[in-house]
């Protein structure tokens, strides 16, 4: 998604996007049994069965609350996430931003027409206006572009407008930065390969809290026909 980028500062982040390929096939040349007989020469292993039903079992992650995304990839996760939610994006950031955010380089995950830009005066604005969007009824992701802490009771109170308006709520934030009100915090970071032929929407993404359940940790990529991050194999679970 290089071509139309969704902001300059963050481009490569989000060249290396999300998801992927689900499972690893093998095809061991052999003829099958029975001339006739039809046999799948791309077997999928139960352990890719299993990574594939655990991860979609976070992703996307639980609707009605607020989560949080840090690390180089974290435009591609909340890019990801509203392509595979569909409905209505609204995405917030703070006006002093000097980059720009462009509605073309979103194309290759969600159609442009789903997404609202807002610009808030200051952070302070930027929370007001994403508990309101929350609470509307209207959307089904609200995405905050956040450069300052969100205290306690701010993350209390964006948790309770996803729940009443059953709306999820996603923090993009630097890293090391989070609210404890926040229902799940992924880490999304690029796969890189030095091999030039290699998928480039290779990410590694990673569950590092979870109030409901284990982090976990996987190796996604984009399927850009059917709109959807698929496993390409789990990685870690701790």
């Amino acid at each position: 998604m290089s071509g139309g980028g969704v902001c300059t500062r963050q481009r490569q982040a989000v060249d290396g996007a999300a998801t992927g390929a689900a499972v690893s096939r093998s095809d061991t040349g052999e003829k099958p049994e029975g001339a006739g007989q039809f046999q799948n020469p791309f077997p999928v292993l139960p352990c890719m069965l299993t990574a594939m039903t655990d991860f979609d079992s976070h992703f996307p992650p639980k609707n009605a609350r607020t989560h949080e995304v840090c690390g180089p990839s974290a435009l591609s996760f909340a890019l990801a996430l509203a392509g595979q939610l569909g409905g209505t994006a609204v995405w917030l950031r703070e006006a002093w931003q000097g980059d720009q955010i462009n509605p073309v380089g979103f194309a290759p995950y969600v159609d442009p027409q789903q997404l609202l830009l807002a610009l808030a005066p200051s952070h302070l604005d930027l929370l007001a206006s994403a508990e309101e969007a929350l609470r509307s009824g209207s959307v089904t992701l609200v995405v905050m572009e956040i450069t300052k802490p969100v205290g306690l009771t701010e993350g209390r109170r964006l948790q309770l407008a996803s729940q009443h308006g059953n709306a999820m709520g996603l923090c993009i934030l630097p890293q090391g930065m989070g609210s404890n009100a926040a229902q799940t915090r992924w880490r999304c970071s690029p796969v890189f390969d030095p091999d030039p032929n290699a998928d480039s929407t290779l990410q590694n993404w990673e569950i590092i809290k979870n109030k409901s359940g284990t982090h976990a940790a996987w190796t996604v990529k984009w399927n850009a026909q059917t709109h959807r991050i698929n496993v390409v194999s789990k990685t870690a679970q701790r």
